[in-house]
């Protein structure tokens, strides 16, 4: 009976299949407040936004209202008349309010959200009787800016994030081992949907596999980098059409002494990819990754050619992006292909 897969560190659409728990220091979060917005999902961040403006618009709402109280803009009987107390001879002076047309909390509450949100006005307005009015209305705006202003850049940060941008760069859903130039190679194809191009691509692989050290520390997720080639050389890559980019099995390399037999034997094998750049259009840096576990890697085949010039012009087939078809390859190990051609 066949042992069950491991689990995939990375999985194929590039998703981190790793869970953080018992963090104890959850106030390190809100150092960066920032951040914490953009990470968050849409009904968190819409939640956020929401509340903020009415609990700033309940509480300014009461501040208006307890001014009005202060002031007596809401006893009815000085709106008619001035104390008379004061000694003033003919009709009395016209009571002037803090801020005109407020009788109750709700036309206060109204007045916080003509305030803050630039509606206008209309029948309510605040007079020049009162400085701590006119202080609640400058503070009042400042706050509505500042809310308003970190509500625009976590919009724009999650509508424009790099990962956004990886979901037109595509990898074969399988890799292959086979000969190239004489050597045992482990390929895969990569792609870009879009005409706007990602500039200074680099790709690089990692293994990750189960390992113990001298000393019997075991390490679960040991991180092993191995050199990529491309057809351009070096890591850097121009993803104009889709490329092959493989990696050389030699006595550096992890799969040195894998062989077809033993392949799927290795259920602690995880090959991951990642290529990153810089998006053309926008200027931000985006990521795009997979991984290919042991049953996904294909031994003894290469990729179809999906490149060909049509009028003038390379027209790139990608109903053919993952075919690949069967070519002669030794059955052994690259140890024991190197072996072979030292001895002849």
């Amino acid at each position: 009976r066949a042992r069950e897969r491991r689990a995939r560190f990375v999985g194929k659409n590039g998703a981190c299949n790793v869970a953080h728990k018992n963090i104890r220091e959850q106030g390190r979060f809100l150092q960066d407040v920032f951040t914490t917005l953009v990470d968050l999902k849409w009904p968190h961040t819409l939640l956020i936004f929401t509340m903020s403006f009415l609990c700033s618009w309940l509480l300014f709402g009461m501040v208006w209202w307890l001014i009005a109280f202060a002031h007596g803009d809401l006893d009815h009987s000085t709106r008619l008349q001035r104390d008379p107390a004061e000694g003033t001879a003919g009709p009395a002076a016209p009571f002037v309010p803090c801020v005109t047309s407020i009788h109750s909390f709700t036309s206060a509450f109204l007045f916080s959200i003509e305030v803050q949100v630039t509606i206008g006005f209309g029948g309510r307005m605040v007079t020049e009787e009162c400085p701590a009015a006119i202080l609640v209305l400058i503070v009042q705006n400042i706050v509505g800016l500042v809310i308003n202003a970190i509500m625009l850049g976590c919009i724009f940060m999650k509508t424009s994030q790099a990962h956004r941008r990886a979901e037109t760069l595509i990898f074969s859903k399988h890799a292959v081992i086979a000969l190239r130039e004489g050597r045992l190679c482990f390929m895969l194809r990569v792609g870009d949907l879009r005409k706007s191009m990602i500039i200074s691509a680099t790709i690089r692989m990692q293994v990750v596999k189960k390992t113990a050290s001298l000393e019997g520390e075991v390490v679960p997720l040991n991180q092993i980098d191995i050199q990529m080639e491309n057809p351009v050389g070096g890591n850097s890559i121009f993803l104009v059409s889709p490329l092959i980019i493989y990696h050389v099995i030699d006595k550096n390399s992890p799969l040195y002494d894998i062989s077809p037999m033993n392949l799927h034997h290795h259920e602690d094998l995880e090959i991951i990819v990642i290529l990153e750049g810089v998006v053309e259009t926008t200027g931000i840096t985006t990521q795009a990754r997979t991984s290919y576990l042991a049953d996904e890697i294909l031994w003894g085949q290469r990729f179809v050619p999906i490149v060909a010039e049509e009028d003038g012009r390379y027209s790139v087939d990608y109903s053919k992006f993952g075919n690949t078809v069967k070519v002669p390859t030794p059955s052994c190990t690259a140890r024991q292909l190197e072996e072979d051609k030292s001895i002849m």
